[in-house]
């Protein structure tokens, strides 16, 4: 199975830091942010993973990860040309996946302490779909939050003002080939963008979302206190990258 990291995005919400460097660069501990992403995915025995980024930031990835193989994997790196959404970054990485193959989505800015192994191979053996990960939280209404009945996804509804329950649905997703023909037909939002929950709701219509609760300590580090207790927890998390 192969990995994707999605490392676009303007990162306006840690603006000054994101003024010059991509967040997915930024610091974290000891590490910069992406060697996280890269990490968890050897760890889960996925060595062929794929970079999305902007052509801002591209040379200073490449620069610091190069081919991989300092990381224990084989990268290949793909441009998004301008933001448009994360669906539409994933959108960039279809001729990396051969049809009928299942592969693994990060988003760069996730980061969390669970082995990946356990979900990927729960998904290996779903015959067909998706699959999101879900974690408790309490600020569920920053987040996309699923409606559940009978033990599957109905509907995730996107930042809701009066979130239904405290899950949310994490940057981790993992697909087969068909959400790229999803991706073409979804339309863009509101606010201009290819948004991912449209990806997922559509896999959820025809009953093939399936969903697992992430273990473990997990965040965004997309907001100045979610990258500080990143920070801190990485810190002293005793990571193989040490």
């Amino acid at each position: 199975m192969k990995g994707i990291i999605l490392a676009g995005g303007t990162g306006t919400r840690l603006y000054p830091l994101t003024k010059i460097v991509n967040k997915h660069l930024l610091p974290v501990g000891k590490l910069p942010m992406i060697l996280y992403g890269v990490g968890k995915f050897r760890e889960a025995g996925i060595r062929d993973v794929m970079i999305v980024t902007g052509k801002q930031s591209a040379g200073l990835f490449m620069e610091l990860l190069g081919s991989g193989g300092e990381w224990g994997v084989s990268l290949t790196y793909r441009i998004q040309d301008e933001a448009g959404g994360i669906a539409q970054a994933l959108s960039a990485a279809e001729s990396f996946i051969p049809q009928k193959e299942k592969f693994v989505v990060m988003l760069g800015d996730n980061l969390f302490e669970a082995k990946l192994s356990g979900y990927i191979q729960a998904f290996a053996e779903q015959p067909e779909g998706a699959m999101v990960l879900l974690k408790q939280v309490p600020d569920p209404e920053r987040y996309g939050v699923p409606h559940i009945e009978n033990g599957k996804i109905r509907h995730i509804e996107e930042k809701p003002a009066v979130p239904s329950s405290d899950y949310c649905v994490t940057g981790i997703y993992l697909y087969d080939s068909s959400v790229f023909e999803i991706i073409r037909k979804i339309k863009p939002s509101a606010r201009g963008e290819m948004e991912i929950t449209d990806v997922n709701n559509a896999f959820a219509r025809t009953g093939n979302l399936t969903y697992s609760v992430l273990d473990g300590w997990w965040t965004d580090a997309g907001t100045f206190d979610s990258l500080a207790e990143a920070s801190a927890f990485m810190a002293g998390s005793g990571t193989k990258e040490d």
